[in-house]
């Protein structure tokens, strides 16, 4: 699934594209996706793109009328392409402009969305309960410590928790515990304020550098030029279960956490 990294790296490569562009057609060719693509979004026709920002992993282009979001779900790409490219299997939705190009959604199983908020009604209620941008200035070690008092869930699934913070996925988690000496099954509540800062301080330096190395290489994701990402080679503890630690040569252990890989060092990892 594309995480916060690779949907910002997304954004970073269709805005020069589509800023201030016309939006000339919507062309809705499924309109079942996660949820069903509203007939509300031909609103945006006519009106030229004012910004391209993210909220967690959705995309939003937004016009004098209202925004539209753009979810990947789990295997969905973007593309900027040439309006008459032909299309192919799973091109659910373009969104044409004047300059001939065009936003295409390839999404073969369907969980991703295109959504319209009309004059920035969440109606969906999609954004409403998000947390904090974990870049931005309102997520710190205060906020954390505070937000994860007497939570008994592990910590890694309490940071993968959109309502406390958005965009830390399964990867990122991982790598972000490792490097805070914290191991991903400690309960959340018994974190302390020093490893509180550790924390925030380590989610906010492995997505800025997944950002900055063009995100994570994932089967299903490529940027919007078509490259994969090259955050991949970096990893100290995602999907090196059973290897030794960089730090310490430990064997690595795997964990299973709601259905997802946890790995962790059992020597630098308390």
């Amino acid at each position: 699934m594309p995480e916060l990294p690779e949907v910002e790296v997304c954004r970073l490569g269709i805005s020069p594209h589509i800023d201030n562009q016309v939006i000339t057609d919507v062309v809705v060719r499924q309109r079942q996706l996660r949820w069903p693509v509203p007939e509300q979004i031909a609103e945006a026709i006519g009106e030229p793109i004012l910004s391209v920002s993210r909220r967690s992993k959705y995309l939003i282009l937004k016009v004098s009328t209202g925004s539209i979001l753009i979810h990947l779900g789990m295997s969905g790409t973007i593309r900027v392409i040439d309006s008459n490219l032909p299309t192919i299997k799973h091109d659910h939705v373009d969104i044409g402009f004047g300059n001939g190009k065009a936003l295409r959604l390839n999404d073969p199983r369907r969980f991703g969305a295109v959504l319209w908020l009309s004059n920035d009604v969440d109606e969906q209620g999609v954004l409403s309960k998000l947390g904090p941008e974990p870049l931005t200035d309102d997520f710190h070690a205060d906020y954390l410590f505070e937000k994860s008092r007497k939570k008994l869930v592990p910590v890694k699934t309490f940071i993968m928790n959109n309502p406390v913070v958005v965009g830390v996925g399964n990867i990122y988690a991982n790598e972000a515990l490792f490097l805070s000496g914290i191991r991903p099954t400690k309960k959340a509540g018994t974190l302390t304020k020093k490893q509180c800062a550790l924390l925030t301080n380590n989610i906010k330096k492995v997505l800025a550098a997944a950002i900055k190395q063009g995100g994570t290489t994932l089967k299903d994701f490529t940027q919007a030029d078509g490259k994969p990402g090259y955050f991949a080679q970096s990893l100290n503890v995602y999907g090196r279960a059973g290897q030794p630690c960089v730090t310490c040569q430990t064997t690595l252990k795997e964990v299973r956490q709601s259905n997802r890989s946890s790995v962790f060092c059992p020597s630098c990892q308390k």
